[in-house]
């Protein structure tokens, strides 16, 4: 509405609702501010019962490459490794700016944990699949590299390491990433963001994080001019998509490691994080993460974790981690964390995450709305899927175009109708 002849005159104003402040819902937040017109009021209204990460993305192992455990190339891979990057990018620099008290140009004083630059390496497990994971190997992207390696090369990069098969894949460029850490910082960046382009433009960004929970999506209704629901597995809870999604629930549990053992070496500062049929997550020289199990059927979404159900979990995790690096069985379990996974469907392209205008299962029939968006079902993927899916289910918002979205990621709603 223009409000007379000045410099506010014709700005529109949008109000969102982004539900859940993890993977894809801080994605979706920082997108919908880099991406508006700088003609639009924006604010937007993220809500979290807990806060920043307090779902499963706050507890991912944060192993980042774009690879399956085949080592072929994901579905979109490259466009997700690129979009991944460019958003940790975004985080270490709202943390190095914090750091050095908003001199972002100088170099940090301590250098922020979020992303560990030391590489993945997967030793070879079964004969069944060498010659397959070989060949995908070499159709590796430029931007992260396989590279396959037999045994005395693998104890070069980590000592002590059982390579039963001689052969491993080390991916150098691959990432191990603090999940939590890294979103807090991306939220801080999406902060700064607001505020930037607020100076800068005519018009105004807002940027508000409420700790409550959302008990349906009627409550909000009135309030918004489009909501987008990014709440992972809890999206199964609400009252109107309850039973109306293709998802798979499954509790995972990671362990926190401390090597205590003063006698033992530090873990080498340069070694890489370790893939197999249970992971390790290389935290620092003494510190790592290890997981994770896989509960299917579970809807429990709690983080915090029973003495009972970390005990059964070493259990199920140190035997198979401790078959490819040995030394782990020296290193002390000083905490667990759980979460929920919400897993998407799995089709010809792999298991994809869902999305898309929802507002004809919100409210029955063809109405044409593009008010209630959906983003979730990220899976064990959600570093990888949560920057390129981000910014595209922002643009597709924005523009109330789902058309932007790929139809690999919108069918699920067609075949729900059909069942």
């Amino acid at each position: 509405m223009c409000c007379g002849l000045n410099r506010f005159c014709c700005i529109q104003k949008c109000r969102y609702a982004v539900l859940g402040a993890g993977f894809a819902g801080l994605s979706v937040a920082w997108h919908l501010l880099n991406c508006s017109s700088k003609k639009l009021d924006v604010c937007i209204d993220i809500y979290d019962q807990v806060g920043i990460g307090g779902g499963a993305s706050g507890v991912a192992g944060g192993l980042l490459h774009p690879y399956s455990p085949k080592v072929k190339l994901l579905w979109r891979g490259a466009e997700c490794w690129k979009e991944s990057l460019d958003l940790l990018n975004v985080a270490e620099g709202a943390l190095f700016k914090l750091v050095n008290g908003g001199n972002q140009d100088s170099p940090p004083n301590s250098e922020p944990s979020i992303v560990n630059r030391r590489g993945i390496l997967r030793p070879a497990l079964s004969s069944k699949n060498i010659d397959l994971m070989s060949s995908n190997a070499e159709n590796c992207l430029t931007g992260c590299r396989i590279e396959s390696i037999h045994e005395d090369a693998a104890q070069g990069l980590v000592p002590d390491i059982s390579v039963p098969l001689n052969l491993a894949f080390y991916m150098p460029e691959a990432l191990s990433i603090n999940s939590q850490c890294y979103l807090e910082a991306l939220y801080l960046a999406c902060e700064n963001l607001a505020e930037d382009m607020s100076k800068v433009g005519v018009a105004r960004k807002e940027l508000s994080l409420h700790k409550k929970s959302v008990e349906n999506l009627l409550e909000l209704s009135g309030e918004y001019d489009a909501i987008i629901i990014c709440l992972g597995a809890r999206a199964a809870f609400l009252p109107e998509l309850s039973g109306r999604l293709p998802l798979r629930m499954c509790r995972g549990l990671v362990t926190r490691l401390q090597l205590t053992n003063d006698l033992r070496k530090d873990y080498p500062k340069y070694s890489p994080s370790i893939l197999s049929d249970a992971w390790l997550s290389v935290q620092g020289a003494r510190s790592m993460h290890m997981g994770s199990t896989w509960e299917w059927k579970s809807t429990n979404y709690s983080r915090d974790v029973s003495v009972e159900e970390a005990t059964k979990a070493m259990e199920v995790l140190l035997p198979k981690a401790s078959a490819v690096y040995p030394p782990i069985k020296e290193w002390t379990i000083t905490g667990a964390m759980a979460g929920l996974r919400a897993m998407p469907p799995l089709t010809a392209d792999g298991s994809l995450p869902i999305l898309g205008c929802i507002d004809n299962l919100i409210h029955g029939g063809n109405n044409g709305g593009c008010k209630y968006w959906l983003f979730t079902g990220l899976g064990a993927r959600g570093l990888l899927f949560h920057g390129w899916l981000g910014k595209l289910m922002a643009q597709a918002v924005l523009s109330c175009d789902e058309g932007l979205i790929p139809s690999e990621l919108t069918s699920w709603k067609y075949e729900m109708q059909q069942q």
